[in-house]
């Protein structure tokens, strides 16, 4: 049996069962008694808990998933690191993998690969906008739940992209069926490495296969960097064609050619849902396997036609009156075929002379015409310009009018030729009226998701900055409220500030002093102030005792939102007497702050404040030797009495005042 089924971590997670076994980590579904709901707990294993590689890949996890927010990402909610186990709280998602939908569906209806591809980008672009690359999306990453929704997780190779450091592990890291022709050459990734990934999902959904398939992950690798996949219509052709070139799009080995963010792949899909017969003009997605067909094809004609014309027979001389030979009269009927030929040569020359004679008669060019500067028009109001006798000696052509911001409504706003420049009197100028600015009427773009009001804005021409807000109905990431305000007419260009929830009003808090308390009482510590402990690592090097706390980031008094997560630096100095944690379970029924303590043999050893009702299990850490008396005051009222046996590691509850107990 596991050993963790049935144990509770940090006196609060009850480990059920197995769920799920990964690369680096096992996953337990748990219920947390303080929170009463069920959680999912990942847990890194034993044979790699020594492993600094995969310990880096563990908290990198830890501190990804923390900055995320989003509907579609699993969240996060506690994380704890020691040197026995190191273990991440997530949401328990009551559901089954993607990849384990296409292996039931075979092929997935392309209306529900579309709903599940574009609630993957819009996870990843919110992923994107804090600067996490993904760097491992695959259908095994993607959840799949009762009502349709998907959930990304499993960030433990993901990158923050504004890193300036990185190693080859976490360059050539991936799962290769679905990484990306850079990836797979150990190339530096971004965001657009995330998107093919999302489009090789694509194309597995409506086709039911892989792109490339080999014996090996190598020769998987080498594919995706040199191989084109065959089309998705030609494995199925129910697919629409707008939707295949989407997902060949996504699928460009050049990084350039491929969507250049998540909002615009969910543009073109936004499009493609509106149209479904909407056919998308991307030159480059012509397969070469297609267009080395067509030009074999046309080789082989050509030799076979000049075959037909060498195997003809000549036609015979014949005598007056003869009769013409059956097998000839093919090449009789089409002796009329010089004659048509004479005829458009003798129309093409008069066509040729009666130009030449236009061209003389209107334009002789052995008249010597005066040659001068030709004017400015640029700022000039075309009906000055067609009226003014400044300008009578040129031929203004008009072409179409363009939105311009410098030049009002009626002024011509472009010239050919430019000036300055020397022509002949009566040159044609072709110029450009201006429309004025192009304005755009804003949209009513409440409860609408960010991502997708972003690409609208940019389809309109419309710049965008994002200012996120709490609000107590719309859900986080959608939007709240625009400035300019919907109705509003606004200039191409202008910079629209889109208000983001960030669900319901989060309280700010100060972050407390934590250095110099051991770990255990500063998670509780923290836990007063609704925060909680995040990445913790260890210095091997500290004279402190181990398990002090040395550094935390935010620092003390630095103002965070409740919830936030306090990342630490713990000692890891040498120690030989044993440590032993007491799990305190305080009362329920004192809701506000008291001075929780504990004494070893008269000796005070732990001091901090605690609000019962926020923190239920406080857990204070004893290190000794041999067998000692503990006990647990409140408010100076004596709480508990415990004798403790290092050399044994137990304890024994001796006295217990728990019962009933009041501050009166």
């Amino acid at each position: 049996m596991d050993k963790y089924i049935g144990k509770k971590l940090e006196g609060r997670y009850e480990i059920a069962e197995l769920i799920g076994v990964g690369g680096m980590a096992n996953v337990y579904k748990a219920h947390d008694i303080v929170e009463d709901r069920l959680v999912a707990v990942k847990i890194l294993r034993e044979e790699y808990s020594s492993s600094a590689e995969f310990l880096r890949r563990f908290r990198n996890e830890s501190r990804a998933i923390a900055v995320l927010n989003h509907p579609n990402i699993v969240k996060v909610y506690d994380v704890g690191f020691s040197e026995r186990i190191q273990f991440i709280v997530m949401e328990y998602i009551d559901g089954i993998t993607l990849k384990e939908y296409i292996g039931q569906q075979g092929q997935v209806r392309w209306k529900e690969a579309v709903h599940f591809t574009v609630q993957t980008l819009r996870a990843l672009q919110h992923a994107h906008d804090k600067g996490i690359v993904h760097r491992d999306i695959k259908p095994e990453n993607l959840m799949l739940l009762r009502d349709g929704t998907i959930k990304v997780m499993d960030f433990g190779i993901a990158r923050f992209s504004r890193s300036q450091s990185a190693t080859i592990t976490d360059r050539a890291i991936g799962s290769v069926h679905y990484i990306s022709p850079e990836q797979a050459r150990g190339e530096l990734t971004d965001g657009k490495s995330d998107l093919y990934s999302v489009g090789v999902i694509l194309y597995e959904m409506l086709t039911g296969r892989l792109p490339f398939e080999a014996d090996s992950a190598v020769s998987v690798a080498i594919k995706q960097i040199q191989s084109e996949a065959p089309r998705p219509r030609r494995l199925n052709p129910d697919i629409p064609e707008g939707l295949e070139a989407i997902t060949l799009r996504a699928m460009q080995k050049d990084p350039a050619r491929r969507y250049q963010s998540a909002a615009e792949m969910l543009r073109d899909i936004d499009q493609f849902k509106h149209n479904p017969s909407i056919s998308f003009e991307y030159k480059y997605l012509t397969a070469p396997e297609e267009e080395k067909e067509l030009s074999r094809t046309a080789s082989r004609a050509r030799p076979q036609n000049a075959v037909r014309q060498a195997q003809r027979p000549a036609p015979k001389k014949r005598r007056s009156g003869e009769a013409i030979p059956e097998e000839n009269v093919e090449y009789v009927k089409k002796t009329p075929f010089l004659a048509i030929l004479t005829g458009i040569a003798a129309a093409f020359a008069l066509s040729a002379a009666t130009f030449i004679f236009l061209m003389f008669y209107y334009n002789n060019p052995f008249v010597a015409v005066d040659e001068v500067n030709i004017p400015n028009f640029v700022g000039v109001r075309y009906d000055t310009a067609i009226n003014s006798p400044r300008y009578s000696g040129f031929n203004i052509i008009v072409e179409e009018p363009v939105y311009s911001e410098e030049y009002e409504k009626g002024v011509i706003c472009e010239q050919k030729p430019k000036y300055p420049k020397v022509v002949k009197i009566g040159s044609d100028v072709r110029v450009k009226i201006s429309n004025g600015a192009q304005m755009v009427t804003m949209e009513d773009y409440t409860n609408m998701e960010a991502t997708q009001v972003f690409a609208e804005l940019k389809k309109q021409g419309l710049e965008y900055s994002e200012s996120r807000i709490s609000h107590p109905s719309v859900p986080s990431g959608y939007v709240v409220r625009t400035d300019p305000i919907k109705g509003s007419e606004v200039k191409a260009g202008t910079v629209v500030t889109v208000y983001t929830s960030i669900g319901p009003q989060t309280s700010m808090v100060p972050v407390p002093k934590v250095t110099e308390l051991y770990v255990d009482d500063a998670r509780s510590l923290l836990g007063t102030r609704g925060l909680k402990i995040g990445a913790v690592e260890t210095d091997p090097d500290s004279e402190e005792p181990y398990g002090t706390v040395i550094e935390q980031s935010p620092e003390e008094g630095e103002m965070v939102a409740e919830g936030s997560f306090i990342n630490l630096v713990v000692s890891q100095g040498e120690s030989d007497e044993t440590r032993l944690s007491i799990p305190i379970t305080l009362p329920a029924g004192i809701n506000k702050l008291v001075t929780v303590q504990a004494f070893m043999d008269d000796m005070e050893i732990h001091n901090l404040q605690i609000n019962p009702t926020e923190t239920s299990v406080w857990k204070p850490t004893f290190t000794g030797e041999g067998i000692a008396r503990v006990v647990i005051t409140i408010n100076e009222k004596t709480y508990q009495e415990y004798l403790v046996d290092f050399d044994e590691r137990t304890r024994y509850l001796d006295e217990d005042y728990s019962e009933g107990f009041t501050l009166d």
